[in-house]
């Protein structure tokens, strides 16, 4: 007899749990998987992020891996470039709203910033996990660790005050 996968309850204690992990990262951020494995088609997964953590900017090129993100807790601050690195656009999401979450189309070069500690958002996208590539990775944008990337954070956060 086949035994059924465990439901995965998406609750405080889970939240709690992934925020005190990513509050312990050297990167500020920690990410809870449902899916069973990298290769699995429908990546589903929570991401805790603290204040001060640095996501590079980036896109997914493949059609397939358009991105959807709902704040479960705290408020994060969406950034959208142009190819020569100017902000497109500006949203604040928020687990109180008025914008709740967005859906990231393939090709758009974002990132997203913990506006408050112990910020959580849920995340789709379809699998596999593949590696961002040097081409999805925005050139104009310094690496992680940087003292440029530090100064860049910055800046993003001022957009938001």
């Amino acid at each position: 007899m086949k035994t059924m996968p465990s439901t995965i309850r998406i609750d405080e204690a889970l939240l709690d749990h992934t925020c005190r992990l990513a509050a312990e990262s050297d990167r500020k951020r920690k990410n809870a998987n449902f899916h069973p494995g990298n290769d699995f088609p429908a990546h589903r997964l929570i991401n805790a992020i603290q204040p001060g953590s640095y996501i590079r900017p980036h896109r997914h090129q493949d059609p397939n891996k358009d991105e959807s993100i709902v704040v479960l807790r705290g408020r994060f601050g969406y950034l959208s470039f142009t190819e020569d690195g100017a902000v497109a656009e500006t949203l604040t999401l928020s687990a109180n709203g008025p914008v709740y979450g967005v859906d990231i189309p393939h090709g758009t070069t974002h990132t997203l910033l913990a506006l408050e500690a112990d910020s959580v958002f849920f995340e789709a996208k379809a699998g596999p996990f593949v590696p961002l590539s040097p081409e999805e990775i925005a050139t104009w944008s310094p690496a992680e660790g940087s003292p440029q990337a530090s100064k860049l954070l910055q800046d993003w956060y001022t957009r938001f005050e």
